[in-house]
């Protein structure tokens, strides 16, 4: 179970300081993301550690995230350290 947590922590890690830490706001990250603002806040909070671990971010998701950064799903993977 915890190589599943360490694996949802990299994926937000990757979000979070690759993307969200360079948006404007959260809230302008996630409208242009057209994703939920409490998302974006569960997600910075998993990557900064200050949250546990018990999200499990949809595929549709990182989905709708990965094509506003014009970022192939497999591009996405290959960028995850694993």
């Amino acid at each position: 179970m915890d190589d599943e947590k360490d694996v949802i922590t990299d994926i937000c890690k990757y979000i979070y300081f690759n993307w969200i830490s360079k948006a404007e706001s959260q809230r302008d990250f996630a409208s242009k993301c057209g994703v939920e603002e409490s998302t974006v806040r569960r997600i910075k909070n998993i990557a900064l550690g200050t949250s546990r671990v018990d999200y499990n971010m949809s595929l549709k998701t990182l989905i709708k995230i990965c094509q506003k950064k014009q970022v192939t799903l497999e591009i996405f993977f290959s960028n995850i350290k694993r």
